[in-house]
């Protein structure tokens, strides 16, 4: 395998650096006829798509082709980790890829039936929570994927899938077996009862009060708001009138209420970190657009964090200090400065490999 040079400023630092790559790796020292890909570059480690979906397209379940594109997608645009936050498939294959970014997983999504889209989700009662969450644990990489809210016919509004006893014991649950629990929420009472119940991560996470946000950053509790999908409320709310008018209603209120939620969040020492959703009806290759609406949301710096270095942090995996694999994105102009150059990497280098624009 090749050695590498790169000069530049690695975020979130301040000063220009050398680094040094060999054998896939970050060099502590430097590395005799390692060639030299750029100077006077701004370098972060490898971004991260906390909330996607390799192996999912509208109708469910993609074949391995589509799934493959997805992750080149993702690749290409700087994303190298990705917590896959629910898919009807595996994509344990994707592992034995050196040129695929890394993915952590949550097995499917857990719904009841009739309470979620075709052919997403694993579809259990109550009843079956327990085991099902069990199950799901084995074949994730140590996340569960619960659907806390969606539209109840009968209602026609949002409501939980999950009574809040059964919710609380499959937490329990997963916790015993060392994994942790994520939960798709739009709404308030889904988002109350979960994080009463001690799950670890909130999806969206529209429907949080004052007092939920305030217990989310009292037990560290996550949340990946998924601004990109948020963008889309107003659609559903379209999508859904003609049947559903209160949930309409609802879904432009939750809209409108967006920033000042999340606000109110981030304000209280939430950790947040960013999710594009893509899978499903959204296209991959997003976090640009995910990391430009979490600007407005608290700021460039932030934001970009949000994407890559505290991300990983909290996922478990390695930066760019010595003996880490060499999982980098490199731009020729100062993200921090020009957010919109995120779009644009002059470099993505997975474990050692590059990959130009």
């Amino acid at each position: 395998m090749a050695s590498w040079h790169l000069n530049g400023v690695v975020l979130p630092g301040t000063e220009p650096v050398d680094l040094w790559i060999d054998d896939g790796l970050i060099s502590a020292e430097p590395v005799a006829g390692a060639e030299t890909l750029g100077s006077g570059w701004w370098i972060m480690p490898g971004l991260v798509d906390a909330h996607s979906h390799i192996g999912l397209g509208a109708g469910g379940a993609v074949d391995r082709v589509t799934a493959e594109q997805q992750a080149i997608t993702d690749r290409d645009s700087g994303v190298l980790l990705i917590r896959d936050a629910g898919a009807p498939v595996d994509t344990h294959w994707v592992d034995d890829r050196a040129d695929l970014p890394r993915i952590i997983r949550a097995g499917r999504h857990i719904a009841r039936p009739g309470r979620y889209i075709r052919n997403f989700a694993v579809e259990v009662e109550p009843t079956e929570l327990v085991a099902e969450v069990e199950r799901q644990a084995l074949a994730g990489d140590g996340w569960v994927k619960l659907v806390g809210d969606w539209i109840d016919r009968a209602a026609g509004d949002l409501r939980p899938l999950w009574p809040a006893d059964d919710a609380r014991r499959a937490i329990a649950r997963v916790h015993e077996l060392g994994a942790r629990v994520t939960a798709h929420c739009f709404a308030e009472q889904s988002v109350t009862e979960l994080v009463a119940a001690g799950i670890d991560c909130i999806e969206h996470g529209t429907g949080m009060s004052a007092e939920v946000i305030e217990q989310m950053a009292a037990q560290g509790t996550a949340l990946v708001p998924t601004m990109t999908n948020l963008e889309y409320f107003p659609s559903f709310a379209t999508a859904g009138e003609a049947k559903f008018p209160r949930y309409a209603a609802h879904m432009r209120a939750l809209h409108a209420s967006r920033y000042e939620v999340l606000g109110a969040a981030l304000e209280a020492g939430v950790p947040i970190y960013a999710g594009t959703d893509a899978g499903g009806s959204l296209g991959h290759g997003r976090i640009a657009q995910e990391t430009e609406l979490l600007a407005r949301l608290g700021g460039v710096e932030f934001a970009l964090g949000a994407a890559s270095w505290r991300a990983r942090e909290w996922l478990g995996a390695e930066g760019l200090e010595p003996g880490a694999p060499a999982d980098l994105v490199a731009y020729r102009d100062d993200p921090r400065v020009h957010l919109q150059t995120l779009r644009e990497p002059a470099l993505v280098m997975l474990r050692g490999q590059c990959y130009p624009r």
